[in-house]
């Protein structure tokens, strides 16, 4: 167990700033405009190699108690309760403020370690800067620019003094048994509700603004004792209506937590069905080739009527992408969680399935057997044999001749029978088709003398003849 560190302050003051720098890494968004982080964002610093520890980037503390704003203060409140030292971020530019004010009571009366950081010090008098923040009543003060690295070596200095040898925060492991699951889908589909709803707590911020989630947060959970995990996203949106530099941000790290997933759970809303924007996810998680499961949300809001309407479009829609299960869920009710965690299972364990070279070379001889290729102008695709190519997606290698010229049908119906065969569910299938090189391609064959005297023959035996 690591000791947990909490930054913490009002919006804008260069907390996520920090965090990337502790963390070395540019997991919290950072830009000049107030209120861009909003969900709890975890990390682990590693500057002092024997002392690492554990930090979370906490959203702005607005002063307010309603709509997001009040749902970022309530999640920045909970990493500080759980924290072992809170660092009190404010902005030596701005000085002190009736909000800074308002923070450090409620710091106080939380009664935890405290640490005052001063940032953005460059270009202030620093003198001036600590006299006026004298009156907070720290008997220390930490100055630092985080724009430029200033002070942060400090930082950790002072940080890792006033932390206990053992903490109580767990960090994300590797365990390559974690089944990691991205949640992705268009704005306001309900996937931070649905998160929250497998947490059994409110660690997302859920909101009906679309576009309230803007960074990808992990989340480590043990269920039925299954190791998971679960990644929430930024809704993504066509990239026409891409304008804001905070949304493009977010879609890159939503592409980035989709490449990097091993099952994506796609998000529809059960009353608008599959949308154009529905379409450009589904598009991002195909490209990454990782496996699905769509899970259509707000399902129990529907007549009956409704959902015999809903099955037909859904199926007419989503008739190119047959191997994905589709389950019917309630995010904010939890129903149909059971059957959703079962079709994952499928899904993951058809993506990461470890094939042999004598299954599949069996497998592509029955195929073969059973329809042959077809002629193409008087010629016929050798399909010689067949290996692995790797997982998630599951890939296989054919090699033979004449493969160029094979008709995507047939293509089409060795995927179908490998799936069929092996039971693949959830999963795209990858084949790749190879052609040994010609060992002739290129060379003259150039004839003996013999050879050359015996075509002489032959041809004035044939010129003879006529």
């Amino acid at each position: 167990m690591l000791p947990l560190v909490a930054l913490v302050g009002r919006p804008n003051v260069g907390k996520s700033t920090i965090f990337n720098l502790l963390t070395r890494t540019r997991d919290a968004l950072v830009h000049d405009q107030p209120g861009v982080t909003r969900d709890r964002n975890y990390g682990v610093c590693r500057l002092d190699e024997d002392n690492p520890f554990l930090i979370v980037d906490t959203g702005g503390i607005a002063g307010e108690e309603e709509g997001l704003a009040g749902a970022t203060a309530r999640q920045a409140r909970a990493a500080a309760g759980e924290a072992d030292l809170i660092v009190f971020v404010v902005d030596a530019r701005d000085g002190t403020s009736a909000l800074d004010d308002e923070i450090l009571s409620w710091l106080r009366k939380l009664a935890r370690p405290t640490l005052l950081l001063i940032n953005k010090i460059d270009g202030t008098d620093e003198h001036a800067v600590r006299s006026e923040f004298s009156r907070y009543g720290f008997s220390e003060m930490l100055t630092v620019s985080a724009a430029h690295r200033q002070g942060i070596d400090d930082l950790v200095e002072e940080v890792v003094g006033r932390l206990p040898e053992e903490g109580t925060a767990e960090t994300l492991d590797n365990d390559p048994n974690r089944i990691r699951i991205a949640f992705v889908g268009r704005p306001n589909v309900g996937k931070s509700t649905l998160v929250n709803r497998i947490l059994g707590e409110e660690r997302m911020i859920a909101s009906e603004v679309p576009g309230t989630t803007r960074d990808s947060i992990a989340v480590d959970l043990e269920r039925d004792d299954q190791l998971y995990r679960l990644i929430d996203t930024a809704g993504l949106r066509r990239k026409s209506r891409v304008d804001e530099v905070v949304e493009k941000f977010s879609v890159v790290k939503t592409l980035r937590s989709i490449e990097q997933c091993q099952v994506a759970v796609l998000l529809l809303d059960a009353h608008e069905g599959v949308t154009d924007q529905d379409a450009s996810v589904l598009g991002a998680v195909l490209d990454a080739g990782r496996a699905l499961v769509i899970a259509i949300n707000k399902w129990d809001g529907l007549s009956e009527y409704d959902k015999q309407q809903a099955e037909t479009l859904l199926s007419l829609k989503l008739g190119f992408v047959p191997w994905a299960e589709n389950v019917r869920i309630s995010a904010l009710h939890g129903s149909g969680l059971r059957e959703l965690f079962k079709a994952i299972h499928r899904a993951h364990a058809s993506a990461t399935h470890e094939f042999s070279t004598a299954e599949v070379n069996k497998a592509l001889e029955i195929a073969y057997e059973a329809n042959p290729p077809p002629s193409i102008r008087g010629h016929v695709s050798k399909l010689r044999y067949v290996h692995p190519g790797g997982s998630n997606p599951p890939t296989f290698i054919v090699h033979g001749t004449r493969l160029k010229e094979l008709p995507d049908s047939y293509k089409r119906y060795l995927e179908n029978f490998f799936r069929k065969r092996f039971k693949l569910v959830g999963t795209p299938v990858t084949f790749l088709f190879r052609e040994g090189a010609n060992p002739y391609e290129g060379k003259k064959n150039v004839l003996t003398d013999r050879q050359v005297k015996a075509k002489r023959r032959l041809m004035k035996h044939v010129k003879g003849r006529k």
